[in-house]
């Protein structure tokens, strides 16, 4: 659309495509207003997730666990008892360390301990899995 100059030539005003009182953009107001949404929905967000990141670590623990076991049944196989912490391979995880206590020819205890971040996880701080697969506590192994 062309420029169209308007009135005599004392006054200028020029006309393009829209009325000289239009306003463009947003006032202060609205945008205070988009940010507050924002940062609610973000309130009400972020602690759902956390929970969500704080599950996949406890997974990867429990994941850890179960492998631990499988070498203890492999390493009672073929000796006469169970394996102690040196004798395993543990993994090294970023959220998790682990230990084997109660080690006889019958019996075993794997410990998964929280560590770093994986510590606001306050339910399920120490994980435990034995030669019968009692799991302990219960609530925290899906």
């Amino acid at each position: 659309m062309p420029i169209q100059k308007k009135g005599n030539n004392s006054q200028c005003s020029f006309e393009f495509g829209a009325p000289l009182g239009a306003q463009f953009g947003m006032t202060l107001i609205e945008l205070m207003v988009v940010v507050i949404i924002i940062g609610v929905l973000a309130t009400l967000i972020f602690p759902s997730f956390e929970q969500q990141i704080l599950a996949a670590r406890r997974g990867d623990g429990i994941t850890h666990l179960l492998r631990l076991k499988i070498q203890q049944e492999a390493f009672r196989i073929e000796n006469i008892s169970y394996a102690k912490t040196e004798q395993l391979s543990l993994p090294t995880a970023e959220y998790y360390a682990f230990i084997v206590t109660d080690v006889s020819a019958t019996t075993y205890t794997i410990t998964a301990k929280a560590k770093g971040s994986q510590m606001s996880d306050e339910k399920c701080l120490a994980m435990q899995i034995d030669q019968s697969l009692k799991k302990t506590p219960a609530d925290c192994f899906f």
